[in-house]
């Protein structure tokens, strides 16, 4: 996809509060720290877009990026390790429920998982969630890189098995330019 704008617009702390303009919406979502920003980024052809942290929990909020005046991709806060307060994290919890429980627009979830490790709890539990709520996402393997040919597909076989998934899993590396073109392929062909 070419990508001719690509934009800010704006961050919610729940989605309550929801006032921009009704266009389809693609939420990325994983645990912390898993790469989601430098995706986007990557998606995006941008290199700071979307701010990126070495500090598990950076994003926060309901984060809005207008694409080609056309569709959002939406940022939501990580889940799992982030180093905030048990009450914070719930909140976060009960925004991306409430968001992905009623938005209208949301047309597909990217989960990402961090291809090099066992799907945690959370991811489970994430994955879980979206099954049994029959949400429509695709499954990530971020951080392709890190692993040689051979030992993604034993990884992605792993992590398929322990998800108990039964779609592919795509592969994406944004250091080695990797799943670019495929991730677009699925923004194509969401309902």
């Amino acid at each position: 996809m070419k990508i001719l704008t690509a934009e800010y617009v704006k961050s919610f702390v729940s989605y309550e509060g929801y006032d921009l303009p009704l266009l389809p919406q693609f939420a990325f979502i994983g645990r912390s720290n898993v790469g989601k920003s430098s995706l986007i980024n990557h998606l995006l052809l941008r290199k700071k877009l979307v701010k990126t942290s070495s500090t598990p929990g950076k994003t926060q909020a309901l984060n809005f990026f207008l694409i080609n005046r056309s569709f959002y991709i939406v940022d939501l806060p990580g889940y799992g390790f982030a180093k905030a307060p048990q009450g914070e994290r719930e909140k976060w919890k009960y925004m991306i429920d409430f968001y992905l429980r009623t938005s209208k627009e949301l047309k597909l979830i990217f989960l990402l998982l961090d291809l090099r490790h066992e799907p945690s709890k959370e991811d489970q539990a994430f994955h879980a969630y979206l099954c049994e709520r029959n949400l429509p996402f695709v499954l990530v393997a971020n951080k392709a890189d890190k692993l040689n040919k051979s030992r993604r597909q034993k990884q992605v076989a792993r992590l398929k098995k322990v998800l108990g998934a039964q779609q592919p899993i795509l592969l994406h590396s944004t250091l080695a330019k990797l799943g670019r073109e495929e991730l677009w392929a699925q923004f194509k062909s969401s309902p």
